[in-house]
């Protein structure tokens, strides 16, 4: 302890603030305590544990590991014979161990007496503050989750299969799924040919039974290869299907999956993507043969939820470091975060981090309250592929000014920083690109346009004085798509910003909701960050937003 001590003072002395690390990621973060101060006091005390976990030295030891001992595909083992497994590092067994003792793969399913009602809710604060670690590993416990959406379209593999996808264990073991405690799911969509445009997917599936199918083609793009089994589509005698694929066979036998290689990414380094071709592979159809991408969408839009949220955990751990940074470092005899322009630059990347936690925390509550409100109904319908498109869109830029904020510093790879940016745009890109969830705002607009007025009659309530005139410039923003399709991006980022808004006056965040809203809809064009005029006080802002750790 005192050869720590001697440390610290030595880096005081050189004007290098201490390691961003122990700050609880739930008590530190005054919105997400608001948010749950309601909620039962024993998942106010998981929050508080989870938020201290992922801060931790020892976990963030775990995520660098993970991202660094990237995994390995194994086609062929020493015999030459057919092997078609990854190799994951530990770090990323123990990161999964610990996520899905969690529940992030079921609990939004699990019914638990506390969670009731707000079960979405919950998940996405526990997903939140993972994401705040690393955000490789969610990727299967997203698909996982997602997938009960897809299999309840079957109910004789849902009988079958969920009670394996919803326990809380984590069997890492090379056996069929039957033989296992619990299993993961996977999804394969794109091909090579189609991309987005899944109508045009040449994989074939062959009825062989009754409701079981014989699939031949190839994945482009297939996450999460060591999954037990894969929700994916091909193109049957009817239309396009949707299956769930096993990876192995009963008797341990490969399901006729061969994997090609696997994909070098950008980021999402600790998470294996590959390229898979399969043969003869049998599958359990999912809803009707032809009602393929009407279920796989089931799924895909609870994956577009932790998409947002994933976004906004990382831009709310990136930016809580460089505050961190700034307060315990001094250039020309003040701390930096006093200076004038820092302050500006802090405050206004705090508020859209802000806006995207609540706007995601939001439209998890609509999904908890669909079934019963129609207004939550259209919430959901229309904000999914709106958060996911504003919330993923605007990370990139901000984590990349929190590094600007730590100056050399965050250039670095020994920081979270870096992780945190390099895996930023993939939220944007799968799930759906940013084209793609405008068009699925159009799709809405040309079929069940009555659901934008219910969306307008929410986010014009809950902005209360502002809320006539933003409802008519969101109103222009439809009126303009409907005659001109490349308009679609401004209706959705002006809905964005509307219903974040919303959302921060509706959670009581007044003077924080104030500068957001005449910041964002009543200001003119603004590219970068630092652009709050004085009338908005930036270090309230800040330090109600980021509280200085006691």
């Amino acid at each position: 302890m005192n050869q720590m001590n001697r440390t610290e003072q030595k880096l005081a002395e050189l004007n290098q603030p201490k390691p961003w690390s122990g700050i609880n990621a739930y008590r530190s973060d005054p919105l997400v305590v608001d948010i749950t101060s309601a909620m039962p006091k024993t998942l106010r005390d998981e929050f508080d544990a989870l938020g201290r976990y992922a801060t931790s030295p020892e976990a963030q030891e775990l995520a660098r590991m993970a991202n660094e001992g990237a995994p390995k595909l194994k086609t062929h083992g020493p015999r030459g014979e057919r092997l078609d497994v990854v190799e994951f590092h530990p770090a990323w067994h123990a990161l999964m161990r610990r996520s899905m003792t969690t529940g992030l793969h079921s609990s939004a399913w699990e019914n638990l007496p506390d969670e009731r009602g707000r079960s979405h809710k919950v998940r996405a604060i526990r997903f939140y503050l993972t994401a705040q670690l690393e955000c490789g590993h969610l990727c299967p416990l997203t698909m996982t989750s997602a997938s009960v959406a897809a299999i309840t379209a079957s109910p004789a593999v849902q009988k079958e299969w969920a009670p394996k996808i919803l326990s809380r264990k984590y069997d890492s073991s090379n056996r069929p799924w039957m033989q296992k405690s619990a299993v993961t799911i996977g999804m394969g969509m794109t091909e090579k040919q189609g991309g987005t445009d899944v109508r045009a997917n040449t994989s074939t599936a062959e009825r062989v039974g009754e409701g079981i199918y014989r699939l031949n083609g190839h994945k482009w793009f297939m996450s999460a290869p060591m999954s037990d089994a894969f929700v994916m589509l091909a193109q049957t005698r009817e239309g396009l299907g949707c299956f769930l694929v096993p990876r192995l066979l009963e008797d341990g036998g490969a399901n006729g999956l061969r994997f090609q290689r696997l994909k070098d990414k950008l980021g999402n380094r600790s998470n294996a993507s590959s390229e898979v071709e399969f043969s003869d592979t049998f599958g359990f159809l999912l809803g009707a043969p032809d009602a393929g991408i009407r279920t796989i969408l089931d799924m895909v839009t609870l994956t577009r939820l932790d998409c947002a949220l994933a976004s906004a955990g990382m831009m709310r751990a990136s930016l809580a470091e460089a505050v961190h940074h700034t307060r315990g470092r001094k250039v020309f005899g003040k701390t930096l975060v006093s200076q004038p322009m820092m302050t500006r630059v802090l405050a206004d990347m705090a508020l859209d981090v802000a806006a995207a936690s609540a706007l995601s925390f939001r439209l998890s509550e609509a999904f908890d309250n669909a079934h019963s409100s129609a207004a939550d109904a259209a919430y959901a319908r229309i904000m999914t592929p709106v958060a996911k498109y504003w919330c993923c869109k605007i990370a990139p830029a901000l984590i990349y000014e929190t590094m600007e904020c730590l100056g050399g510093n965050g250039y670095v790879e020994e920081r979270a920083l870096a992780r945190h940016y390099r895996e930023a745009p993939v939220n944007a890109i799968w799930e759906g690109s940013g084209n793609v969830m405008a068009l699925d705002v159009l799709r809405v607009l040309g079929r069940r346009k009555e659901l934008f007025e219910q969306l307008f009659a929410t986010i014009g309530r809950d902005l209360g004085p502002a809320g006539a005139k933003t409802i008519d410039v969101l109103r222009a923003a439809m009126s303009l798509c409907e005659r001109d399709e490349g308009a679609a991006r401004m209706l959705v980022e002006q809905l964005a910003l509307a219903a974040a808004a919303a959302e921060l006056y509706r959670l009581g965040a007044g003077r924080i909701a104030d500068a957001f809203l005449e910041s964002r809809l009543a200001a003119g064009w603004r590219s970068t960050y630092g652009m709050l005029d004085s009338r908005f006080d930036s270090a309230y802002i800040l330090d109600l937003l980021y509280p200085a750790a006691t």
